[in-house]
């Protein structure tokens, strides 16, 4: 008999990640738990990071992309003083200078030209791939590859706290776009400072309209297994299209919804309500026994008042064994 690779679950689970763990090693602990067929997760944290990690599931991980490209939040302690070569607290240190005479005005001033409209340079140490390769993989082989600076958009960085001294600290919050390197804004700012920095921790308090008040921790989770199995779990899973909630929807009628399955775009009068040409939205269609709304896919609005399909999940319902 063929081994079952998992159970066919759709759905978004807001997972909130360890110190000391992978996003993959995370994902597949998840993955393992649920005991899902597919998932993926929706942007890297660090090793040392903790914080929201969405993980998607089934038909979700087609919307897995919107959460990836969504902003982010963080809290993070950078220590100044001391320079590594990952410019975080797992690397070698690789540089030492007093802080000491670092003021929190001095930091304030320093932190100006580091949030707006930005250029990073990517670390060594990212995720970035370079051949196929991860970045990380070739700076441990001792390979340095020469990376172009990337716009990102840096929000706001509220200093929390300051801690003067010969390793002075400081916490910091900082919303920043997609691809924003916190370890880059420390490194950065401990260059301005001409002392040296590093993050010496990084908390991810939300990704996109997530928070860390609605993350469940992989303990939580397997409690909960242990006191109802899968359908215990599966309660606490989002829906499908919660990567894509902030989408105005359309509901479709039956035979409507039954082309659009097919991938042919469909009219209906809805479309000049819910926006303009190009839009994108969230397409449903009611169950037959009008129960509840089946979420179908997303559709792009065109400009003969049709809805025509753009990514369309498998018709079955949500979590079904």
């Amino acid at each position: 008999m063929a081994r079952r690779k998992g159970r066919p679950v759709d759905g978004v689970l807001l997972l909130m990640k360890p110190a000391g763990m992978t996003s993959n090693h995370a994902l597949q602990r998840a993955k393992r738990l649920f005991f899902v067929e597919k998932a993926g997760h929706t942007g890297a944290l660090d090793p040392l990071a903790t914080g929201v990690l969405p993980l998607c599931f089934g038909e979700a991980t087609k919307f897995s992309q919107f959460l990836l490209d969504a902003d982010k939040r963080y809290r993070s302690t950078f220590l100044l003083g001391v320079r590594t070569n990952t410019s975080d607290a797992d690397g070698e240190v690789v540089a030492e200078a007093s802080a000491l005479g670092v003021t929190l005005e001095a930091v304030k001033q320093a932190l100006i030209p580091l949030t707006g409209d930005i250029l990073q340079v990517p670390s060594m140490f990212s995720a970035l791939k370079h051949q196929g390769q991860p970045l990380y993989k070739l700076a441990r082989d001792g390979i340095e590859i020469e990376r172009q600076p990337r716009p990102v958009t840096v929000y706001a960085i509220e200093i929390l706290a300051f801690r003067s001294g010969e390793r002075a600290e400081v916490d910091v919050d900082v919303t920043c776009s997609k691809g924003t390197y916190i370890r880059s804004i420390a490194e950065d700012l401990g260059f301005a400072l001409g002392c040296g920095a590093h993050v010496k921790t990084l908390h991810r308090s939300a990704a996109g309209p997530f928070g860390e008040d609605q993350c469940l921790t992989l303990e939580a989770l397997e409690k909960y297994f242990e006191q109802g199995s899968y359908e215990a779990l599966d309660k606490h899973l989002l829906s499908a299209d919660a990567p894509v909630a902030s989408l105005p929807a359309i509901i479709l009628p039956e035979a409507s919804a039954h082309y659009f399955r097919l991938g042919n775009p469909v009219m209906d009068p809805q479309v000049y309500r819910v926006g303009e040409q190009g839009d994108m939205v969230r397409v449903f269609c009611t169950e037959t026994d009008g129960s509840s709304q089946q979420f179908l896919g997303l559709g792009e609005l065109t400009e003969d008042g049709r809805v025509a399909p753009k990514r369309i999940i498998a018709n079955r319902s949500a979590n079904e064994q």
